[in-house]
């Protein structure tokens, strides 16, 4: 944890000299997206192949809703079935289920003392791809694997299902950072946006975002509590029987409130009108914008991801060797100067610089 730096330590350099930036924790601003993943369960059904070119809003596979499994003879099989083909009782007379009611189609599970073990339901739900791109792997009770097309900025978690929108921004553009989600400032004039919330957001403004039709949310940090509530919000969600559209929830930091960071912003200002997807496997924000051009910050440009300065920025000024901080604790620590106050000593371990 920073704190304020007392007397300094052996070692520490009393002056700022501008080394040392390598020692500084990096982060990627943007990224190529390699693959986006989507789970499947045993029963979900794939629509798409290998090696298939989609587009975004795609329908990729079906997932069965309450699903349970069922018995059938061994000889109701291809003889060469395996874990993971699709199974039909059509013109199969030999095709008798135990434990459960007869069934038409379903996923073979395994094979024990001559039955096989199959994962069937009777609702299916569509799972759509919100970004544009080429499946690379099926596997069957897994998941489903498509490299995308674009960039991505990536997240530290998401949670919810992959859905996609216009970004926005809200109405107060320069709120971006340190900005608060109400549940009254929500209206239907949202639907189908992604929104930028900035560092806080409770559990009743996601359950009501959602309930108007927003598609997402993007927030700096979402506390362990509203985690848990967005989270008992989702399974109910799922065991209704009218489903809304997917809603996703990126977390670009982690559970400590603090505003978005300022090269972060930039992008997301620049993307701002942009349709964006939010993916779940990995947390990653995705777009398709070859026309959007983002600068890099500044080499010297950092910021403090914890302790007590966590989310303020500034400019490295150099190595400040091995210094005091508040706990009897020392840390190697780096000058840092925020703002036109005089270079501070902050952990090196707190920093993070993008690249």
């Amino acid at each position: 944890m920073t704190a304020t730096a007392r007397a300094g330590g052996n070692g520490a350099t009393s002056r700022p000299h501008g080394r040392g930036l390598d020692l500084v924790a990096r982060r990627s601003l943007l990224s190529d997206v390699a693959e986006v993943g989507f789970r499947l369960a045993p029963g979900d059904r794939p629509l798409v192949a290998a090696g298939d070119a989609i587009v975004a809003g795609t329908t990729i596979a079906e997932r069965v809703r309450d699903p349970h499994l069922v018995d059938v003879p061994a000889a109701a099989a291809d003889p060469d079935a395996r874990s993971g083909d699709r199974w039909s009782s059509v013109g199969r007379p030999l095709a008798r289920v135990r434990r459960g009611n007869e069934t038409e189609i379903g996923e073979l599970i395994y094979e024990h003392g001559g039955r096989w073990r199959l994962a069937v339901g009777e609702h299916l739900e569509p799972i759509d791809c919100p970004v544009a791109g080429v499946v690379r792997e099926i596997r069957p009770g897994i998941g489903i694997r498509v490299r995308a097309e674009g960039r991505a900025l990536p997240g530290v978690e998401a949670l919810g299902d992959p859905t996609n929108g216009r970004l926005s921004l809200g109405s107060d553009r320069g709120d971006i950072r340190y900005g608060r989600l109400r549940s009254t400032s929500l209206d239907v004039g949202l639907a189908g946006t992604i929104l930028v919330i900035g560092s806080r957001v409770d559990a009743e403004a996601l359950t009501r975002a959602r309930a108007m039709g927003v598609r997402g949310v993007v927030v700096s940090g979402l506390a362990g509590k509203e985690r848990r509530d967005f989270l008992a919000s989702e399974a109910r969600q799922r065991a209704s029987l009218h489903r809304l559209p997917p809603f996703a929830v990126l977390i670009l930091d982690g559970v400590i409130r603090r505003p978005i960071a300022g090269p972060i912003a930039a992008v997301l200002e620049a993307l701002a009108g942009s349709t964006v997807a939010i993916s779940v496997d990995p947390p990653a924000l995705v777009f398709d914008a070859p026309k959007v051009r983002v600068d890099p910050p500044p080499a010297e440009h950092v910021r403090v991801r914890s302790g007590e300065h966590a989310g303020e920025e500034g400019r490295w000024a150099g190595l400040a060797g091995i210094r005091r901080f508040a706990g009897g604790t020392f840390l190697e620590a780096g000058w840092v100067v925020f703002g036109d106050d005089p270079p501070r000593p902050v952990p090196l371990a707190d920093l993070e610089r993008f690249v």
